[in-house]
């Protein structure tokens, strides 16, 4: 008899670890901003302190978690174009860090995409943004 629980597979174990790469692309795009807004508004400076003062602007703002959630400079465009093909019954994977689960697309529209998750109820979706999580097709795991 076949187990019940089945392994996720490769494809979405890759974009499991390809999103934590993609965070800390965001940080990097962040640290880069705030870097040379100093510059740009303090003049010359020297490259190790104006390093490790948009280093610290940014671990604060790390902290912040409605400015983390919506800073998506990098992750937010790849996670669009992946989600990109999918249209309201198709399987995906909600991936997550840690986790990644089977769900079904109910609806799409613009940047928001509406699934159905096992552990919510029959008559529950949950909405997300595209651009904030990683929906990839089922299809093309």
């Amino acid at each position: 008899m076949r187990s019940p629980i089945q392994p996720v597979p490769m494809a979405v174990q890759k974009w499991m670890a390809r999103a934590r790469y993609l965070r800390w692309a965001d940080a990097a795009a962040a640290w880069l901003v705030v870097m040379a807004v100093f510059v740009a508004e303090t003049g010359h400076v020297a490259a190790g302190p104006a390093a490790i003062i948009a280093a610290a602007v940014v671990l604060v703002c790390a902290l912040l978690a409605p400015l983390r959630v919506r800073w998506r400079p990098v992750s937010g465009p790849v996670g669009f174009l992946v989600s990109r093909a999918l249209r309201p019954g198709d399987r995906a994977w909600y991936v997550r860090a840690a986790r990644a689960d089977l769900v079904i697309v109910t609806a799409r529209r613009g940047l928001r995409v509406s699934i159905a998750a096992p552990e919510l109820g029959t008559a529950e979706g949950l909405s997300v943004r595209r651009t904030r999580v990683f929906v990839v097709p089922a299809t093309a795991a």
